[in-house]
Order: structure tokens, then C-alpha cells, then sequence
């Protein structure tokens, strides 16, 4: 079923039951449902509807659910984008998947309202619906698309896993643009719980957000300001990157239940730590472990109905297929079997090949997250002419910890191969949409010469 139309039904059974709280307005279910029904009027009088992408980027992330939920009724495929985005930006992104098969209909203002009847259901489950942005941690963001029913129909494993429901109110503190933030917020609605978007990072409101809220959508690099002021919150859903070992002990303390998943855009949930013994496959997926030669690591495969089903206008990503229904972008982990715990290394495209070991970056800037003075750190491997690259970290902290204190972390913590033989500080490293260290643009900022980095000497 379309989340348009789980809207309407909350609509007819709570209609004065609070649905989404935007920085600029609030919205009933009976509000809201009015609103997609008028947008989604206007868009199939102007002949918007399936095989047709509407691609929106508006300020309001209210404004932007009411865009993307009537593009839904209509049948046509929505793809959130960030306000900030210029013609260009959005030509960069965009412009090969214009050229397939979507014919593409851009959104910069939010869709007026035009009165009628009720709008009937013109989405089938198949359809290709929720296109999104891969975080472009590794670099360029790619336009993703999937079915309809591959992100609607893990809903109820959710809920089971998290236990939200309609008399929840979730906060969704990041831009719709990313798809873990986007899929929270869609979620929270077909639920019939209350969405709160303030559309970024809420900084010195955070507290205030969290009174009332009693669930949140977080990555992991989020989650202790979280810690800090609980309020009435019950449940942190983690997902984006690795949590940190100490992160359920504080957590359990703060009265918060956390439920850990991995997975990726393309692939959409794969693993899933509800009770912090360990990731196993999300309801409905299958996992392999594929053994590499060079190493004792394998790349994570997964076969699983909540998959995508590529990138749009067919450019290329980390996206694979073998011929069986399996899946990988290149994740790492130790060996791996059935019924037992997934352990995750990292991601394949960013180990670092030194001297002929692989050092998985994700590893490092786990040790190294513990140095005190230090905010993040970015690994990367830098070339080397005869070791073919050395481990760098990029130390986010200011005033910078002296590099004796780093460099004496990373002999008890790490191996030989695994410690950083460059170092450098920024008083803040560039993130994704998700809060995660951009990666990709760290190593281009850093072969640049950028001034702003700084060496440790």
C-alpha cells in the first residue's frame, strides 16, 4: 500500500492526531492528508503520474513530504533532493538518469493546492517509487530507485523490532535528502506516529526536540548528544556506520533502548542488533560471506526482498549483481555462517593497501576515536612509491591533541601495519547529509594542498 494512503486512513481514524512538526508549521493527519490529496491533484492535471519523476528539493521539510507522499498517490516516483542545490548541482546529479526511462518533473516551490475529489490509488506495489540519494561518504551521491513495496513492506519488521507506534513521536533530525532520514520519516507516517523534521542537525534545540520525543533516527556519531539529554525518550534507531562498543552501557543508563542496523541505500536494512548481542540478518534477508584471496576478510553479499533495484539512468556505483539474486557494494567481514553473529570490517572500496597488508579504515578510527581532544577522525591511505599508499588520519579537534598522545594510542591499540604514518587536524572534517565524515572529499581536500588541514609534525 502507498504510505499516501496508510496517511489517509490515520486521517479517518485519529484526524486531530499531530502527523508532522516541521520548523515552520504543524500538521494534523486530517491536514496533511488534505494537502497530498490537493497536490496530488495538480500533478496529475499537469499528466504527472507513473513513469514519471517528480524531483523536489524544498527548505521545508514539511513541504517536502507533502511533495514526495502526492507524487506517491499519483503513481509517480518522488526524489527528495536538498534545497540548497543549484541548476547545476541538481544538472550533475540528475542529468544521466533524465535520459532513461522516468520522464522528470522538477520541484523547486512547493505544489499548490487545488481542490476536488478525493484522489484514487494509482500506485501498485511494483512501481519504481523512492528514488534517493546515496550519503556519498565514498564519493559522488547517486540517484537510487526502488519498488514501492521494498521499502513499505519491511515496515512491520520494523515496528516489531522497535516497537513503535502510533502513539509515538519520532524524531527524524537530519535532511530528507539522505534515505536513512527519509525512510524514518516515511515510516513514522505509515505507522501513524507523529514525525518531527526539523530538517537538520538541531544544535542547541536538540534538548527541547527530545522532551517530547520519544524515539529518534540517529547515525552513530549523533547518538551520545542524544545520551545527554534523554528526555522522554525510549528507543534510538542507530544505523549509518558502526556503534560504538560503550554506546549501549551509557545508553542502558539513560533508560534508552537501542537498536542497531546495518545496511546501505542500495541494499536497505541487511543486519539488525535489537538487544546488543550482535548483527543477524533483518527479517527476510539472506547472508554470505564470500571469501577474497588476499586476505581473511569477504565481502557481504545479501539476497533480500528490500533491495533496490539500481541506480537511475544506469551510471555506475558499488552496486553488484551475481546471477543468483545477490547483492553487494563491497562491505566487508570476518567469515561468516549462518545462525552465527555478522562482525563487520569496513567498506571494501576504502582499505588501504600498505606495504602488502589491507588495513580496513574503520578499524583505526575506532582506537583512535578514543584519544581524548578528539571530536572524529577520517582514515585514508595517501600514496607511497614503494609501499603503494601509508595509513593517514585526519584528526578532527581543536585545539589538536599532541602527536605523541596519538601516536602512543595507536602502538596499544593497533597493529604495526594499521598506525597512521601521517597525521593531520582540522577544527571540523566536511560530512554527508547523514552527520558521517565525507571520506571521499577529506582525501581530494587533502591531495589538494587544502590549507585548512593542517600537519602534525
Amino acid at each position: 500500500m502507498p504510505v499516501a494512503r496508510h496517511v489517509m486512513a490515520h486521517a479517518a481514524e485519529r484526524p486531530d492526531r499531530p502527523a508532522v512538526c516541521g520548523p515552520r508549521s504543524e500538521l494534523t493527519y486530517a491536514e496533511l492528508a488534505d494537502r497530498i490529496h490537493g497536490a496530488a491533484r495538480h500533478l496529475l492535471r499537469r499528466g504527472i503520474g507513473p513513469g514519471t519523476l517528480v524531483a523536489a528539493g524544498l527548505a521545508d521539510p514539511a513541504d517536502l513530504l507533502v511533495a514526495v507522499l502526492a507524487a506517491d498517490l499519483a503513481g509517480a516516483t518522488p526524489l527528495a533532493g536538498d534545497h540548497s542545490w543549484d541548476r547545476e548541482r541538481w544538472a550533475l546529479l540528475t542529468g544521466p538518469l533524465l535520459t532513461g526511462p522516468l520522464n522528470a518533473f522538477p520541484l523547486d516551490a512547493p505544489l499548490p493546492y487545488e481542490p476536488g475529489d478525493p484522489v484514487p490509488v494509482r500506485a501498485r506495489p511494483d512501481d519504481l517509487a523512492w528514488a534517493c540519494f546515496s550519503s556519498g561518504s565514498t564519493g559522488r551521491p547517486r540517484a537510487i530507485v526502488r519498488t514501492r513495496a521494498s521499502w513499505t513492506g519491511s515496515f512491520p519488521h520494523l515496528d516489531e523490532l522497535t516497537g513503535i507506534g502510533p502513539d509515538d513521536v519520532v524524531l527524524v533530525p537530519g535532511p530528507l535528502v539522505s534515505s536513512l532520514y527519509a525512510f524514518a520519516a516515511l515510516h513514522t507516517l505509515a505507522t501513524g506516529a507523529t514525525a518531527v523534521v526539523p530538517g537538520r542537525w538541531p544544535g542547541g534545540a536538540l534538548a527541547g526536540h527530545l522532551a517530547r520525543a520519544t524515539v529518534v533516527h540517529v547515525v552513530p556519531h549523533r547518538l551520545p548528544d542524544v545520551l545527554r539529554h534523554p528526555g522522554a525518550l525510549r528507543v534510538a534507531v542507530v544505523g549509518g556506520a558502526a556503534l560504538d562498543p560503550g554506546a549501549r552501557a551509557t545508553a542502558d543508563a539513560a533508560g534508552v533502548r537501542v537498536v542497531a542496523y546495518y545496511g546501505a541505500t542500495e541494499l536497505s536494512f541487511v543486519a539488525v542488533d535489537a538487544d546488543g548481542g550482535g548483527l543477524r540478518p533483518f527479517p527476510g534477508v539472506e547472508i554470505e560471506v564470500r571469501p577474497r584471496a588476499s586476505d581473511g576478510l569477504g565481502e557481504v553479499w545479501a539476497r533480500s526482498p528490500w533491495s533496490a533495484e539500481g541506480y537511475l539512468g544506469g551510471v555506475t556505483g558499488p552496486l553488484r549483481r551475481d546471477g543468483d539474486g545477490w547483492l553487494t557494494v563491497g562491505d566487508l567481514a570476518e567469515p561468516y555462517r549462518a545462525g552465527q553473529v555478522l562482525r563487520l570490517r569496513g567498506r571494501g572500496d576504502g582499505a588501504i593497501q600498505t606495504g602488502g597488508a589491507t588495513v580496513v579504515p574503520e578499524d583505526v578510527e575506532e582506537v583512535l576515536r578514543k584519544v581524548p581532544g578528539v571530536g572524529d577522525i577520517v582514515v585514508i591511505g595517501s600514496p607511497h612509491p614503494s609501499l603503494g599508499a601509508v595509513v593517514t588520519a585526519v584528526v578532527e579537534a581543536e585545539p589538536a591533541p599532541p602527536r605523541a598522545l596519538l601516536e602512543a594510542v595507536a602502538r596499544g591499540g593497533l597493529d604495526a601495519a594499521q598506525r597512521p604514518r601521517r597525521w593531520y587536524t582540522v577544527p571540523s572534517l566536511p560530512r554527508t547529509p547523514t552527520g558521517k565524515p565525507a571520506r571521499a572529499l577529506v582525501a581530494a581536500r587533502l591531495a589538494g594542498g587544502d590549507p585548512g588541514i593542517r600537519r602534525l609534525v
